[in-house]
């Protein structure tokens, strides 16, 4: 393609449903089900958060927006995060567990077990 950019689009507000489907063809098309145990991939999630964990590990608190953090920081932050969420749904997935319904009901849960404080002037 000459002096046309490929423009890279950006996925907006992809379900988890969708990702699901994503690896689990990815995973096929690799022959890679065999090794997608639960327990494989608990252990290949757990190494991500390790991963993840690196890279805030000596930077002590930082702000939210990580605005002193160099683009490619940030890039790889992104990495990270994604790796983890990733074998996260694929756990779910291999586990039968749909992970947004489970996440909505724990959301509800939460709002119960956490009520909002009573104003102190009512």
């Amino acid at each position: 393609m000459r002096g046309e950019e490929v423009v890279e689009e950006k996925v907006m507000d992809i379900s988890l449903k969708e990702l699901s489907r994503q690896l689990e063809e990815f995973a096929k098309a690799r022959d890679w089900e065999k090794y997608h145990s639960p327990r494989n991939l608990l252990l290949a999630m757990v190494g991500e958060v390790g991963e993840l964990s690196e890279i805030f590990q000596w930077k002590g608190e930082v702000e939210k927006g990580l605005p002193n953090w160099e683009e490619s920081e940030k890039e790889h932050l992104g990495e990270e995060l994604s790796d983890v969420l990733l074998y996260l749904i694929r756990l779910a997935d291999v586990c039968g567990i749909d992970l947004g319904d489970a996440a909505s009901k724990k959301i509800v849960k939460n709002a119960i077990k956490y009520p909002l404080p009573k104003k102190l002037f009512e």
